[in-house]
């Protein structure tokens, strides 16, 4: 049995869930409030989505929709470590019209899972399948940054493929860099006000 140690794999496992309902677009929001020290993660698709029977066993760890293993972990734990973390876990799904996963965590929260390497999940996940679509938008609190593959598409065009060496270089520099840029800033801060705390004693 497998626990899930990093958001990141909770993201891939539920973005895979809807690969495996039929979706063809993804939405993957990451929200971090530092004044209110919450994050939010909040992953969307436009599958097949689950009736209210479904919908109401999905959180247990002996319910899965999928063939390729005998139990659903990744829905159960993810919202057992939300719950452990001061937060909140939601799924709402419209047959015909996809699922909505929202987990909140207390952003501080001494047990809250690392996000883990998002960069390298994000473009595992657009590489291993291509014929779906993910927008992936991070903010952290007033800094944004937003990846659609449907725009990177309409520039390629059909023949160039997301797994083309030149691609996927490009795919991985615009998710480190534009990641690594919500917590520049941040960063700064953190490591200075420490010494202006000092100063000030």
């Amino acid at each position: 049995m497998t626990i899930f140690r990093e958001l990141s794999q909770h993201i891939l496992d539920i973005a895979e869930n809807g690969v495996t309902a039929g979706a063809t677009l993804l939405h993957i929001d990451i929200y971090e409030e530092t004044p209110a020290d919450r994050l939010t993660i909040t992953v969307q698709d436009n599958g097949k989505g689950m009736d209210e029977s479904m919908l109401r066993l999905v959180t247990s760890p002996w319910v899965t929709t999928r063939a390729t293993r005998p139990v659903g972990l990744g829905i159960p734990f993810l919202k057992q470590a939300a719950e452990m973390c001061a937060g909140r876990f939601e799924i709402r799904s419209q047959v015909g019209k996809g699922t909505t996963v929202v987990a909140e965590f207390r952003r501080s929260h001494i047990d809250r899972p690392p996000l883990g390497d998002l960069a390298g999940t994000i473009l595992c996940f657009i590489v291993g399948y291509p014929q779906v679509d993910v927008v992936y938008h991070h903010r952290v609190d007033a800094r944004e940054f937003t990846l659609d593959t449907r725009e990177i598409r309409a520039i390629l065009g059909e023949e160039v493929p997301f797994s083309d060496p030149e691609v996927l270089h490009f795919l991985r520099h615009t998710l480190e860099t534009g990641i690594g840029e919500l917590y520049s800033q941040q960063a700064i801060v953190e490591e200075v006000s420490p010494v202006k705390k000092e100063d000030k004693e």
